[in-house]
């Protein structure tokens, strides 16, 4: 089922070969769009203009129109014939959505026995795509290249994935943040300037206290307790260890009672993504573990500690990669003997479970720390493959992106003691380079790991943003 929102395809060309010329450069427009929709692997619709870019007026108004409606994600332009670059650049300096250059031709091959300059100047895409691609560098226009013949599978996966980013620089701009007390005391990684948050980024970060999430818990029914219940019951394992089932019951029972709060508190205000501290927990029993990990993976963005830069930067990710093996991750520990070097990633309560490769198990446990009563958690082992980790610095005159590529592995250890989810990986392009320029660059300890986004994607999101990024591979 594709997205509600749509794509508009905008196709370049001139009056100067005829009337008969732009009829069959429309005709030709409408054939790929309809095989677009109709057979490619394709998440969003695309819409064809009904008015071919011949002039600079008509590219004008539909670049603004295009601004105007809310349904359109995007524009993706195609130059099936030669089209003049002074024609677009009123409507391209005017267009405030990504923009995707599509370098393509409608025929895939040279016709040789009938070739002749009809066809010549009908079919040069080749033509246009420069003079089209230089008018773009000229006006530093952050747009996306995407070339090979639309008919391609890659080209169209492609096509796909720029789509998904381009969604997600859409939906960067309504993001709010609520963040259930401040940040964690003298910690300075996690604080961060909102207000250019907000210019940059479309960020909407808010403070609540924590007695406004206590008022939500305090209306759980007890009907849905027991609804959520049985679904975990479904969902998980529940192992007891030393605790009564009374005991172990009544402390997933206030996750629960969080996990409910949580939800209808974002919900009602319109955020999707939010943070905690257990150092602000005036009201509450536990610290929200369960409860997060849970709403992790109905989609929220979360990091503790009040990170809410973190916590922006990992919903904006699971919206790229539709919320499959993304979530919020700590460097905790290392393993430094050779061969064997390696991160493992956790962190006190909250690894989100998309990023699960083994059925998760409820264990009550101690935390340690904020003086609380024991919260309940999932614990599992993470997922393999190739993957990114992505951090985002505050460094006083702007904000910064840091990639590191990874590769995630099977965890063979058991760690009968250790009542987290863990998650291995190694770093590239070496344990050692990695880590050290991770530290040189000013990376963090929060992060977001994703085995779903590509490096590709990645760039493309920060170009989008015209933001600083450092990539270590």
């Amino acid at each position: 089922m594709k997205e509600s929102k749509i794509f508009w395809l905008v196709v370049g060309s001139q009056e100067l070969y005829g009337d008969e010329a732009l009829a069959q450069v429309k005709h030709n427009a409408e054939t790929i769009v309809e095989t677009l929709n109709n057979t490619a692997d394709l998440d969003f619709e695309i819409k064809l203009q009904e008015k071919l870019a011949i002039s600079a007026d008509v590219i004008k108004n539909i670049m603004k129109e295009a601004n105007y409606r809310d349904e359109v994600v995007g524009v993706i332009t195609w130059m099936h014939t030669f089209s003049p670059a002074k024609t677009w650049i009123r409507g391209t300096q005017l267009l405030q959505k990504p923009l995707l250059h599509l370098a393509t031709q409608f025929n895939k091959e040279i016709p040789w026995s009938d070739i002749d300059m009809d066809y010549m100047n009908l079919h040069q895409s080749a033509h246009g795509d420069r003079e089209y691609g230089f008018i773009n560098k000229r006006l530093n226009k952050n747009n996306e290249v995407v070339f090979g013949h639309w008919e391609d599978t890659l080209v169209q996966q492609k096509i796909n994935d720029w789509m998904h980013v381009a969604n997600t620089y859409y939906e960067s701009f309504d993001l709010k943040v609520a963040r259930f007390g401040d940040n964690m005391r003298n910690v300075t990684v996690t604080e961060g300037d909102k207000i250019e948050a907000q210019i940059k980024f479309g960020w909407t970060v808010d403070y609540f206290g924590i007695g406004d999430l206590v008022e939500y818990v305090n209306k759980v029914s007890e009907n849905d307790i027991n609804e959520i219940l049985e679904q975990y019951k479904v969902a998980y394992d529940f192992e007891y260890r030393d605790y009564s089932k009374q005991d172990f019951e009544k402390s997933v029972i206030e996750q629960i009672k969080y996990e409910i709060a949580i939800k209808q508190f974002l919900d009602d205000g319109g955020y999707t993504a939010f943070t905690t501290n257990f150092e602000d927990l005036h009201g509450m029993k536990q610290l929200p573990g369960l409860a997060v990990q849970r709403l992790n993976e109905q989609g929220y963005g979360f990091a503790g500690e009040g990170d809410w830069k973190t916590a922006a930067l990992d919903r904006l990710l699971k919206i790229t990669t539709q919320n499959r093996a993304t979530g919020f991750m700590e460097d905790y520990t290392y393993d430094m003997r050779e061969p064997y070097t390696h991160v493992l990633g956790s962190h006190m309560l909250e690894v989100d479970p998309t990023l699960a490769s083994t059925k998760p198990k409820i264990v009550v446990n101690p935390l340690g720390i904020g003086g609380k009563d024991d919260p309940a958690r999932l614990v599992f082992d993470g997922k393999q493959g190739e993957g990114v980790m992505v951090t985002m610095i505050d460094l006083g005159t702007h904000y910064k992106f840091i990639v590191n590529e990874i590769n995630a592995k099977s965890v063979d250890e058991s760690a009968p003691n250790l009542p987290v989810a863990r998650i291995l990986w190694d770093v590239k392009p070496s344990f050692e380079q990695g880590i050290r320029r991770w530290i040189e660059a000013g990376g963090g300890h929060h992060s977001v790991l994703s085995l779903e986004l590509t490096i590709p994607q990645i760039m493309q999101l920060f170009k989008l943003f015209n933001a600083e990024y450092e990539l270590i591979q």
